[in-house]
């Protein structure tokens, strides 16, 4: 018996020993730190993004604390550790590449603006919202493919970080969170140009005028952060002359995610207004010419045949 008390006294007074309880007993008050900081502050915050920002402070200070800890535990092995760590550098790095390219796409992400958690964005193919930016990955809410417009389809995306050293990032919210987008009108050929000119710029003006004011203010900063010229934000029509009819484009400022939403309202004015002119203004469909069939002389004898007697 006392031989076992003096096993386990040995073991407990062994440094290895003493080092892994050290870590693991502070790891676990860390994480029940963290937890307990998250249960009673995340539901006192009622907005998404300030919860989720919370969420990944809290975790991220987690991490920070457990590798302060292991750093102060093993501080005197420090100098052993460099030595073991540049041997098995090599092979570390190559074995394990694409996930140290995507821990620094998670740096060049949260540090080089590329985007955040909330912005519309298309990364090789794949659009939608950013609903989370881990350490290796991107988590995606899809939108459009089998679903016309810019809605979600609910499928959710995990795409690597590494990806932003490869191809482009499209942010459709950023700093600008607006988009340019416009409509085609097709119109009757004898209708009033004028008035179809002044009818499809009023409408413009009252669906999507209030995104051309916020718009401006948006590009304003943008054009103090970078080298951009003035844009007209204003909404513009233009006209050209087709086959079959006169096309009037409608081009206007609409906030990133009501495209869908403002080009219904739109037609849906467009379609009362040009109903009210009283046929002034017509909007036009397919036309075809039928090539006339040419003149043919046809002369039919009828041949009677009697029984003979």
């Amino acid at each position: 018996m006392d031989s076992l008390q003096q096993q386990i006294s040995e073991i407990w007074s062994h440094p290895v020993v003493g080092r892994i309880i050290i870590i693991s007993i502070g790891l676990t008050v860390i994480w029940l730190i963290v937890k307990g900081i998250q249960k009673s502050l995340l539901i006192k915050i009622h907005d998404n993004d300030n919860r989720y920002r919370a969420k990944k402070f809290t975790g991220s200070a987690g991490y920070i604390f457990a590798i302060i800890l292991i750093a102060v535990v093993y501080s005197d092995k420090i100098g052993g550790f460099t030595v073991a760590l540049g041997v098995a550098g090599a092979g570390i790095a190559f074995a394990l590449q694409e996930v140290i390219a995507s821990f620094a796409g998670w740096l060049a992400i949260l540090f080089g603006g590329f985007y955040k958690p909330g912005d519309r964005v298309q990364l090789g193919g794949i659009k939608g919202d950013v609903m989370d930016i881990g350490v290796l990955r991107t988590t995606i809410m899809e939108t459009g493919q089998w679903v016309d417009g810019d809605l979600y389809n609910g499928r959710i995306v995990l795409i690597a970080n590494s990806f932003v050293f490869k191809e482009p990032v499209f942010n459709y919210s950023g700093d600008f969170p607006f988009l340019w987008d416009e409509i085609k009108i097709p119109i009757q050929y004898g209708s009033d140009y004028e008035m179809a000119t002044a009818l499809i710029e009023k409408v413009g003006q009252e669906i999507a005028g209030d995104h051309s004011d916020k718009s401006t203010e948006k590009w304003h900063a943008l054009q103090y952060k970078y080298r951009l010229e003035e844009a007209q934000t204003a909404p513009m029509v233009s006209l050209v002359a087709n086959d079959n009819w006169v096309e009037y484009t409608l081009r206007y400022v609409v906030n990133y995610k009501r495209r869908r939403s403002v080009k219904t309202a739109l037609f849906t004015r467009l379609l009362h207004e040009v109903d009210a002119t009283g046929g002034r203004v017509k909007f036009a469909s397919a036309t075809f010419q039928l090539v006339g069939v040419p003149e043919m002389d046809i002369n039919i004898t009828k041949k009677q045949e009697h029984d003979a007697p």
